[in-house]
């Protein structure tokens, strides 16, 4: 199997699209675990992907705005909101890259509904807050339901300058073009595709997080090993593809 390389641009283009959003104001903050850490959450035909022998969770905050069916228009009220993912990074049979949600919570009902409904996939709602201040962000978060109840998640950042070459490690946690997830009684991808992500350093000024934890993670040991800020990009998802968990 040969694992597609880690590249900024899209590497597989939508030919049909399923949703369309964008994404505003994320901020990225990412701690290295060993990766038998992470395998037992992943869907079956994948395994966790790795970076000199390590790989990550993160915590990413940000706003989806005018989230919509096929091509679009967004639906303006009910498909902007606040969400904040706890994430881990995969690859399948095919050698793609992916991410795996342990968690999306997102400020709009009707959303976590259906994406519950339709692809199972593991959204909670949750009392939310993105306040901007200049170049300071603050996330907040409490989960409603489902459980576990009142799991909260706070956290700061000062924006920094543009990254002009990303790293490694920073086109390792941004650079995806899918997701993987169980749905109905199989494991499938996602395809996205966006264009190249404008990255910023930033400063994590504060974080009070139980979103890591209530996700089944270990606490974690120290404070991010990377903390990066985007302004945003559009985003078109595909369709769904089984994965051969076969191989």
């Amino acid at each position: 199997m040969r694992i597609e390389d880690v590249t900024p641009e899209t590497v597989r283009p939508v030919r049909r699209s399923l949703l369309v959003q964008r994404w505003h104001d994320l901020a990225f903050l990412h701690w290295a675990l060993p990766p038998e850490v992470v395998a037992p959450f992943l869907p079956r035909g994948t395994v966790p992907d790795t970076l000199d022998g390590v790989t990550y969770a993160g915590l990413i905050g940000f706003r989806m705005v005018k989230l919509g069916a096929l091509r679009g228009p967004g639906i303006p009220y009910l498909g902007t909101f606040c969400e904040t993912n706890v994430r881990l990074y995969s690859v399948d049979g095919e050698g793609r890259r992916a991410v795996v949600f342990l968690s999306l919570d997102a400020e709009r009902l009707l959303p976590v509904l259906t994406a519950q409904a339709l692809l199972r996939l593991p959204y909670k709602w949750s009392r939310m807050r993105l306040e901007k201040d200049r170049d300071v962000l603050r996330y907040t978060s409490r989960r409603r339901w489902p459980g576990p109840r009142g799991a909260a998640s706070s956290f700061s950042v000062r924006v920094g300058a543009p990254v002009p070459e990303p790293s490694a490690v920073d086109h390792f946690v941004t650079a995806r073009w899918g997701l993987h997830t169980r749905a109905w009684g199989s494991s499938l991808h996602l395809p996205n595709e966006h264009p190249r992500w404008p990255l910023h350093r930033a400063e994590l000024l504060d974080l009070d997080d139980e979103l890591l934890t209530a996700a089944g993670l270990p606490a974690p040991a120290g404070p991010p090993v990377s903390v990066l800020y985007s302004p945003g990009v559009p985003v078109t998802f595909g369709a769904p593809q089984t994965l051969d968990t076969a191989r």
